[in-house]
């Protein structure tokens, strides 16, 4: 097998040809795993110094990608960890071939361990979800060469498999919630409103800009979240991923003003949930976060998408919605016996 690693952060362009079709071949192809995603958050939310990895045949097939960094931590130890741990990536993994797990898990385990590899303490893989073979194999394969491992669950992610028809989904809805969503629409629907999902590029950055400012003003938290930097993270990701297709952004207008705001990811014809926000102040009073997911779902469901997914977080509302649980999990490796930091 032939190992390379990268530095630098032109192996984003580098790869390009090559990143995404690699992805649709693993396990957990997410799109917080594409080419996109990956670059994007690493021009403006990384820190550290890159450490991608690529594993090939002999022939010089792309079987599996490392997406790394290092970087000190607080406790003076040298940690790797995945591009986009941990903040605003939901799902993350290495990235591998169907069927070449075990080889290019070995190959990795083998490359850290190389002398001339840069120095590390600790591997961090973040927000793996439960179905990759990540999980097991390659803890399997580290306590093997008697490295120390950690598992655990990291959060969990509710999502809802969407039936064929709004009807049937309101149906899965306990009385009271079915009850309270269809009084909300109804309430809304009898007001001046649109609902507008954004499909014009000429028309994205606005939009980008109003999302951020209903997100701001929907909680203190939130407006604390979205500083300057995030903001510029959020421009440029939904450029990106609109270019690409995936990107969903859509708003509820009340009296022509844009009062609330979802923004959503399709992938492989599932609906991820990202981000949300309304002015509680000017439009409280018509329950706009009910009326969003709502519509959402309503949208979801007419498009004939399999899966609503509400990303990490056990927030009470997603549940209200008809979420049931799946896992997102950790593993942690060091070739020291000792506890992970923090």
């Amino acid at each position: 097998m032939k190992i390379d690693w990268f530095t630098d952060a032109a192996v984003f362009e580098q790869l390009k040809p090559e990143w995404n079709a690699l992805l649709a071949r693993s396990v957990s192809d997410t799109v917080f795993l594409t080419r996109e995603w990956q670059s994007v958050w690493w021009r403006h939310l990384g820190g550290g110094e890159l450490r991608v990895i690529t594993f090939r045949t002999d022939d010089g097939e792309l079987l599996g990608i490392a997406p790394l960094f290092g970087e000190i931590g607080a406790d003076g130890a040298r940690h790797l960890s995945l591009i986009g741990c941990v903040d605003v990536s939901d799902y993350l993994d290495l990235i591998v071939a169907r069927g070449a797990e075990t080889q290019v898990y070995a190959a990795l385990l083998e490359t850290l361990a190389r002398a001339d590899f840069p120095a590390w303490d600790w591997l961090h893989l973040c927000t793996l979800p439960a179905a990759s073979p990540t999980n097991a194999a390659l803890d399997a394969l580290a306590q093997a060469r008697g490295w120390r491992t950690q598992t655990g669950l990291h959060d969990v992610a509710p999502v809802i498999d969407l039936p064929e028809t709004w009807d049937a989904y309101l149906n899965t809805l306990d009385k009271k919630q079915r009850h309270e969503v269809r009084r909300k629409l109804r309430r809304v629907e009898e007001a001046e409103t649109r609902w507008l999902t954004i499909d014009a590029a000429d028309a994205l950055d606005r939009a980008v800009t109003d999302f951020v400012e209903l997100h701001k003003r929907s909680r203190p938290d939130k407006n604390v979240f979205m500083d300057a930097r995030m903001q510029t993270f959020f421009a440029e990701i939904a450029r990106e991923l609109f270019a690409a297709g995936w990107l969903q952004l859509s708003f509820l207008e009340i009296g022509g003003a844009r009062a609330a705001a979802i923004l959503n990811f399709v992938y492989r014809n599932e609906v991820l949930v990202y981000n949300s926000g309304y002015d509680p102040a000017l439009y409280g009073a018509y329950s706009p976060g009910i009326v969003l997911f709502a519509r959402s779902i309503q949208d979801a469901i007419a498009a004939r998408r399999r899966r609503y997914d509400f990303l990490r977080g056990n927030e009470e509302y997603k549940y209200r919605f008809g979420a049931h649980d799946t896992q997102v999990l950790e593993l942690h490796l060091n070739r020291q016996a000792t506890a992970v930091p923090g």
